[in-house]
């Protein structure tokens, strides 16, 4: 089968499409035939050699992916050949096929198609539990979220919306806006720098807002700190390897706040909040109620390509790669 192999850690152009042998699925695990794979930005994180991933080269990057069980591996009765399932943490999955333990997988309704999946678990699931856990979002609060026209901060903007709040985003130029607002932000901050606590704190009366989604690291902590409101929450999301964040003195926390950091890991610790999750999100979108916004489609050996763009900051929306185009 094709796969993406990387061999040393590098830049983009380490993204090497290659034939690999097939492994059998083992006890507890399938094989996938991999029909969308998301392109998150913690890819480029392992294609880099950061720590939190696999480091052993030659590896296959990305996690995240939409497809049909090909074969079972022993004692597996959850699951038959032929079944449609998605997953949102499963290493390997730039590939046509990648083996999968059971408990990472969740059923696909006939009604939710695979780039539509594809591109909803990990970010999707990032957002239920920055909403739901990080900050039990109330009717009437408002919340920063910072990337408001990426794939998280879309999906974000959606969830606060659907649960009574409103969003003032954080975009980082002016065609970024329209998007923005389309998910449903009442105001945008069109930012680069960093300073935007003056704007944040004009467009709230000086009170500032009850949640802080923040997954752009570094460059906007400071005002990040200084726009939360009384016992309000700083959530730090993603991966936030290229600007390390500073150090923080416990004393220096202000006005009684909470600054966290979620792992999405922990929302879905079993295969039965992964499922309740997951359903949650198809709920949704069948309803109507959360929207995906795909911002580009890329065949397995454009991988390279994918990667430039996400790191670019200039991509918007969910980024897939199509092993079978």
């Amino acid at each position: 089968m094709k796969a993406i192999v990387l061999e040393a850690h590098g830049g983009p152009e380490q993204l090497r499409l290659k034939d690999v042998d097939r492994r059998d699925p083992g006890a507890g695990e399938v094989r996938v035939e991999v029909a969308a794979a998301g392109v998150n930005f913690m890819d480029t994180g392992t294609r880099r050699g950061y720590p939190g991933g696999p480091t052993n080269l030659p590896l296959t990057p990305g996690v995240e992916g939409a497809g049909r069980i090909a074969e079972l591996g022993e004692g597996v009765t959850r699951f038959r050949v032929g079944d449609r399932v998605a997953w949102y943490f499963v290493w390997g999955s730039y590939a046509e096929e990648v083996i999968a333990p059971i408990d990472q997988l969740v059923s696909l309704p006939d009604d939710i198609d695979f780039e539509t999946a594809a591109a909803l678990m990990m970010q999707g699931l990032t957002a239920s539990n920055l909403v739901f856990e990080s900050h039990m979002l109330r009717p009437g609060d408002t919340a920063l979220v910072h990337a408001a026209a990426g794939g998280v901060g879309l999906l974000l903007t959606q969830m606060v919306r659907l649960l009574g709040g409103r969003v003032i985003g954080r975009v980082s130029n002016s065609q970024k806006v329209a998007l923005a607002k389309a998910a449903g932000a009442s105001h945008l901050i069109v930012d680069r720098s960093g300073r935007f606590a003056a704007e944040v704190l004009r467009l709230t009366g000086n009170d500032g807002v009850q949640v802080v989604y923040d997954g752009s690291g570094a460059e906007g902590f400071e005002d990040s700190l200084a726009v939360v409101d009384f016992h309000g929450t700083l959530a730090l999301y993603g991966p936030l390897f290229d600007q390390p964040m500073p150090a923080l003195s416990i004393w220096d926390i202000p006005r009684s706040i909470k600054v966290t950091y979620p792992v999405v890991l922990d929302h879905c610790r079993t295969h039965e909040r992964l499922v309740a999750n997951a359903n949650r999100l198809f709920d949704w979108v069948r309803a109507g109620d959360l929207k995906l916004t795909i911002g580009k489609r890329y065949a397995l050996s454009d991988a390279e390509h994918a990667h430039r763009d996400i790191e670019s900051r200039r991509s918007t929306g969910k980024l897939l790669l199509l092993p079978n185009t």
